[in-house]
Formats: structure tokens, sequence, C-alpha cells
């Protein structure tokens, strides 16, 4: 646990002895399960109001905050209640922290001022691992080694003697508003749209570390990213260009690779594995018997059985019955080439690319580059 505590920013300046007793107090919070694609087939029709109220809460929106919550593994909805329903606002992964602001608040205000509630909801997304750190142990053995500048600022003001809000009100009034809709901070991952939010979070795009996304409005649909990927493996391409669209942009159905790979759970021979240092999944073919276990468990339909060709277009065959073998197959990221994914080095209008989706900067700058 100490380990965990020391990786995340937020508590980068905590002397040894204060994290020692963190993690004393420091709980670790599970909600939802490992297996959650078993879940998402039955859900992932499902309206969003609907889809949000399957999904285990963590903390409710209204609530007085009793522990700051930082995921360690698994992401997390923010939301906020909106007319009869809720608005996604963000979601967190790894690192991120959920209630800072009212915990913060709190533990700063001053006698006369009133305590403040959670301003959002927080659901597990699939599954969702919490480190959760008392408020109490928050506000003797982390707030003293926190900046005033990592705090968000309603309780940073609490922090601020009048000299400092002086200077502060003169650097606001020179400075040029900035488009803050879309940032990454402790408390999340933003969109500036949030339909756009909402349509990843409840496709579960958010698990994308390599997605592959095409724009609509560039695509002439000459398919030579499909005949780019075919001519690497021996001509059978991994994936066909299909797959939901929101507005301009379609999510192909090729493999993501996930930051939580639940196509890795069960396989019997162990052909199904991650890279440590790119965090590609890959498939080992020769080890593959063609089961459909990580098939049956991509909760995104991205990994196929397939009949295998050689270079010549013959099917591999089973040496004592005769018949062709299948065998899982799917996106491998080109790992061959150190060129990197021939789909997008062929796209002649640059209409494809791949792309990290647990972050929303990645996403958003490539789609201000086309504006």
């Amino acid at each position: 646990l100490p380990v965990h505590l020391r990786e995340i920013p937020l508590l980068r300046n905590v002397p040894e002895a204060s994290l020692t007793k963190i993690a004393e107090s420091t709980q670790v919070q599970s909600y939802g399960r490992m297996e959650w694609n078993a879940d998402y087939h039955k859900t992932r029709q499902l309206p969003a109001a609907q889809q949000i109220e399957t999904e285990p809460v963590v903390a409710s929106q209204g609530r007085m905050p009793t522990e700051l919550l930082i995921v360690r593994s698994g992401f997390g909805r923010m939301s906020q209640q909106h007319g009869d329903g809720h608005r996604t606002t963000a979601y967190l992964g790894k690192g991120h922290v959920f209630g800072l602001e009212a915990v913060a608040f709190n533990a700063l205000r001053s006698p006369d001022s009133s305590p403040q509630t959670l301003t959002h909801s927080l659901r597990a997304v699939g599954f969702l691992d919490v480190l959760a750190i008392p408020v109490e142990t928050f506000a003797h053995e982390v707030l003293p080694h926190v900046r005033r500048s990592e705090l968000p600022e309603l309780a940073a003001q609490q922090m601020w003697s009048a000299a400092d809000r002086r200077r502060e009100r003169r650097r606001t009034e020179r400075r040029t508003a900035a488009d803050q809709d879309d940032q990454r901070t402790d408390d999340g991952t933003q969109f500036d749209s949030t339909g756009l939010l909402e349509f990843i979070v409840q496709n579960r795009m958010n698990n994308a570390q390599q997605a592959m996304l095409i724009d609509l409005h560039r695509c002439t649909r000459c398919d030579d990213c499909v005949t780019a990927c075919a001519s690497v493996h021996d001509g059978n391409p991994r994936f066909t260009r299909q797959g939901v669209a929101y507005d301009r942009l379609q999510f192909v159905q090729a493999c993501m690779h996930c930051a939580d790979p639940v196509c890795m759970i069960g396989c019997p021979t162990g052909s199904i594995s991650r890279n440590i240092e790119t965090g590609v999944v890959n498939i080992h073919e020769s080890i593959c018997v063609g089961c459909g276990t990580c098939a049956a468990a991509c909760p995104y339909e991205n990994i196929r059985l397939a009949e295998v060709y050689d270079p010549k277009g013959r099917a591999y065959c089973d040496s004592s019955s005769g018949k062709p073998i299948s065998k899982a197959t799917k996106c491998d990221m080109c790992s061959s080439l150190p060129s990197g994914p021939a789909c997008a080095a062929a796209c002649p209008h640059d209409a494809l690319v791949r792309i990290d989706l647990t972050e929303s900067k990645p996403l958003t700058q490539w789609l201000e580059r086309r504006t």
C-alpha cells in the first residue's frame, strides 16, 4: 500500500512518517466485478439513463464526504443530477482523485462557514478499486504538505492571505481567458462535448489505449487500411471497417489494447498476453488452440475466430481431420513493423488514427486539427 500511495502526485511531498500513518488508516475498496464484460454484454443496449443506474454507487452527490477517494485501478464515472437523470461530467482512471474539493474545503474552512457536500456522484464503470483516506487523516497528514496550487480553487481560497488575494486579482485581470472545458486534472478526464463523453463512457471506450478512429468526413471508403492490414498479416486482415459512430467519428471494431484487458482472463494456454513495455496485447498463434475463450470475453467483439491462411491463400488444415484450423485473431498494432500500424500509414486522406481514449487530450487535439 505505501508503494501505491507514493505513486500518487498529491502525496509526493508527504514525509515517510506521515505516509506510514496514512497507509495504516487507508482502506482499499472494490466495486463491481473483475469480469465486468459479462455485465456489459447485458447492459450495453440500454439507454444511457438506464445504464448508469446499473453501475455500483461509490459516493453520492449531496452527501458529506468522509473519505478522500483515489482510483487504484479500473474506471469511475463522475456525474451530476440533471433533471430526472444524471449527466456525466468526467471519468476517472488510475491516480485520479475524487472529493478533493469538498474534503480540503471542510478541513480548511473557518468555524462560521458551512461544510461542503459532494457536488458529484461517483460510480464504478465495470470494475473500480479505490484507496479511501479518512478525512481526519487527510487533514492532519496530507494537507500540511500539499501546495496551494494543487488544491481546487474553492479550497485554495481558504489558504489565501489578503495580499495573496489582491495579487491574484491583478493576475486574473491581466490573464487572457482560456478555454478550460477540456483538461486532465486530478478530478478526472473531461471532453469538450458532453455528448461525446457520454458516448465514450456508455460504450466503455474509455478503456481503450489504442482505439482505431476514422474521420468519416475524410474517409472515402477505399479500404486501403484493410488492404494494408492484410498485406502485413499474410492475407488475414485483423479488423473490418465497421463499428459504432458518433457524429463524424467511427470507432472501428479493432483491438483497442485495453487498460483493463479482460480478454486475457481464462486463456487455457496463456497464448494471449500483454507486452509490459508497450501495452500491446498479443496472441501467440503457435500456442492458440482456437477455443474462443478470449473472443467470448472481449466486451467489444474485437477478437474473431478465423481460418488462418498462408501467404499463398491456402488454409492451414488439421493433419488428422483435414479441416481448416481456426485461430483467435485480432489487431497486434503491427508489432513486426518499425513504422507502426499499417492501417494508419496507408490511409491516403489522413482519416484514420490509433489513439488513447483513457485521456481526453489526444482526441481533442486530433479533432482540433481537423476544424
